[in-house]
């Protein structure tokens, strides 16, 4: 029997190999090594045999750093502090920015109700416009994002160029396909219109014009979507979640313009051909603002684009085939949002000829969604979208439990977050709405934000999963693994779609609309189990072979690996027949995730009674519900806090009592264990 020893640089017990690195040589990827037949004991340095082959040594490094004991008893590890500070730091920019635009978004979505109200006229606006917006939802949340994010990492870290060439191929293909899907939806507007909607003569005319000036905003959005990959691959996250707040002020200057010029529409004939172009290309110029605006940041993280066509064995396959289904689990969700707008605008205008006050279709449906989607957008797309870098970097080292762990560790972070925000969504969804919407001098103000406000309610069940998914399908995409979202999205969506459909059909007509809004939280239930148990599944069974570190030298007998990983006290001799020896699991910890969401929700819920009580004594008038949000939210918070360490969640309550400034002990850890930072 041979006996093969561990040295070369991608041996994952080597202390050194971290720091030398896939170094480059023309004659292959490593040196050349003699092996021994044994070797007990740390393995010695081997930076002295590039001189001895005539290779040029690589940059002197750091030394390596000491080994940090594992926990006690009960003790949760402690994260890197690099790599948590840099994660916390960058999750921290891309909140703000989120929070700025997500704020500067309701100021817009108000200024446009007012202009435009939730009628037949705001509701063929909102139809034309979200064609263009489902899109930009989709590369941004999880499409394009998670697909190239981790191959220009990986061409970063293993091309001589740094990936330069690499980067401006793919994005010129990127760019010429976006050109074609921009002119095709625009000559087929009116049958995309028919696609995503019911309507019929002047509202179906309104409708195909206003689609005809916002259909561009596809190309400015992938542009947009395409440059922010390459921003986040260098770790730089700011601009992208800064540059929206430029598309929201452009929007609420034109809608703003549209009504100081002293115009209004309810019906589709109050909106005239000039209104129509101020309107539709007015958004769309917001989304071409956003776009050039990553250019400055571009130049400063030193990136250069020049076209390059030569993509002929160019290393585009694998990119390709991942966004190939990235693309058709966006033609799968399209499909879905068809049904649920087709339905729903349906829905809302047999409610209007009913006479049923407020609007019950598809533009409710859609403000509040827009409201719901805001603790995602700010807490976990921030956080696993800072996070996808490094599980990228976990994945091509085969360490696959390691982004369990840090996915586990990013739900934990922010899971008092996210369901103080869903119980403050149930409890107060009518004041929240009123303090979004309630605004302009329609005759229907009041009614259509309490439509929303009940639209909330239904949807605010479902947050926490739905925020949950969001981030552990992340998890496939930092494996180059497009293809299980891709299945798994057509469980949730088709789930949606179904149910959207039995509500339209068996409730009746006042109710239609809130039934969609149940049928999306229970869809998101059952995806966020589907999604848990098969990442869990794969990140449990480990890195395939394929991935895993390939050996320094090619012609060795890998068979057995006896030695000492350290001289330091306590070390072990260890006999390796091949695996790496140690963790095991998926890290995800799916049963403490649950039990965690459920006791959060517990210290939340006296508070959300005396919420609920105290909104109504302040009544329903624009004021009234502002007062009774902020009394609301104060009881929600103090209930938190106070039962949050009893029930044994306080660990996670303490991050997001950090980010209000508010005095909150960190508990101690269980086991009774030295915590440590």
């Amino acid at each position: 029997m041979t006996m093969h020893t561990a040295d070369g640089p991608t041996d994952p017990y080597d202390p050194y190999a971290q720091q030398r690195g896939p170094y480059p040589q023309q004659g292959g990827p490593y040196l050349p090594q003699d092996p021994p037949t044994m070797q007990l004991g740390r393995i010695p340095d081997q930076y002295d045999q590039y001189e001895q082959v005539g290779y040029p040594p690589p940059p002197p490094q750091p030394p390596a750093p000491v080994p940090v004991p594992p926990p006690r008893a009960g003790e949760e590890p402690a994260p890197e502090p690099e790599a948590a500070a840099s994660t916390a730091r960058n999750g921290l920019i891309m909140a703000l920015g989120s929070l700025a635009s997500r704020a500067l978004g309701f100021v817009r979505s108000a200024v446009i109700v007012a202009a435009l109200t939730t009628g037949p006229a705001g509701e063929a606006f909102n139809v034309a416009n979200s064609l263009p917006n489902i899109v930009y939802m989709m590369l941004i949340g999880g499409v394009l994002a998670s697909v190239f994010v981790p191959e220009l990492v990986h061409a970063m870290q293993t091309h001589r160029d740094g990936g330069q060439a690499y980067t401006d191929r793919l994005l010129t293909l990127c760019g010429t396909i976006l050109v074609v899907l921009t002119l095709g939806a625009w000559l087929f507007a009116p049958q995309i219109v028919d696609l995503y909607s019911n309507f019929d003569g002047v509202q179906h005319e309104l409708a195909v014009t206003f689609a005809r000036y916002c259909l561009p905003q596809i190309f400015f959005y992938g542009v947009f979507t395409l440059l922010g990959q390459v921003l986040n691959a260098r770790d730089r996250f700011g601009a992208m979640m800064w540059t929206p707040v430029l598309n929201n002020v452009v929007a609420i200057g034109v809608f703003g313009g549209y009504l100081a010029m002293g115009h209004h529409a309810y019906q589709a004939d109050e909106v005239s051909s000039s209104d129509a172009l101020l309107l539709g290309l007015g958004s769309t110029m917001g989304i071409v603002v956003q776009a050039a605006a990553l250019l400055p940041s571009l130049r400063s993280a030193g990136f250069t684009f020049r076209p390059r066509f030569d993509w002929r064995g160019a290393g585009l396959t694998r990119p390709l085939r991942a966004a190939g289904w990235a693309l058709a689990l966006v033609a799968a969700t399209q499909l879905s949002f068809a049904v649920i707008t087709s339905l729903s605008t349906g829905a809302g205008q047999a409610a209007h000829d009913a006479g049923i006050p407020g609007g019950r279709g598809f533009s409710a449906y859609n403000n509040a969604y827009a409201l719901f989607v805001v603790p995602q957008g700010v807490i976990t797309v921030s956080l696993v979208t800072a996070l996808l870098p490094s599980m990228a970097r976990s994945a091509t080292a085969g360490d696959y439990r390691k982004i369990g762990e840090d996915l586990s560790a990013v739900l934990r972070s922010s899971a008092a977050m996210v369901v103080t925000a869903a119980v403050l969504f149930f409890a107060l969804g009518s004041q929240i709405a009123m303090a979004a919407y309630g605004y302009g001098s329609g005759r229907t103000v009041h009614d259509d934000a309490m439509v929303v406000g009940l639209l909330l309610m239904a949807f605010a069940i479902g947050l926490p999963a739905f925020c949950a998914q969001y981030g552990l399908a992340r998890g496939f995409y930092a494996m180059g693994d497009a293809r299980t979202p891709f299945w798994l999205t057509l469980v949730s969506t088709g789930t949606n779609a179904a149910l959207c459909w039995v509500a339209y059909e068996t409730l009746p007509l006042q109710n239609k609309v809130i039934g969609m809004a149940v049928a999306h939280t229970a869809a998101a239930v059952l995806s966020v189990v589907v999604t848990g148990v098969a990442l869990g599944r794969r990140l449990a069974k480990g890195a395939p072979p394929a991935a895993a570190p390939a050996p320094a030298n090619a012609d060795l007998d890998s068979t057995m690996v006896l030695r000492t990983d350290a001289f330091a006290p306590g070390a072990n001799a260890t006999v390796d027949l091949g695996v790496r020896r140690g963790r095991r699991g998926s890290g995800l910890e799916g049963f403490r995730l649950v039990t965690l969401h459920l006791g959060l929700i517990v210290a939340c819920l006296p508070g959300a009674f005396a919420a609920h009580w105290l909104a109504g004594r302040f009544g329903a008038s624009l004021f009234g519900s502002l007062a009774g949000l902020a009394a609301g939210s104060l009881a929600v918070l103090l209930s938190l806090f106070v039962l949050a360490r009893p029930l044994g969640v306080g660990a996670s309550v303490a991050p997001f009592a950090r980010k209000l400034r508010i005095p909150y002990p960190t508990p101690a850890p269980a086991g009774g264990g030295k915590h440590r930072r």
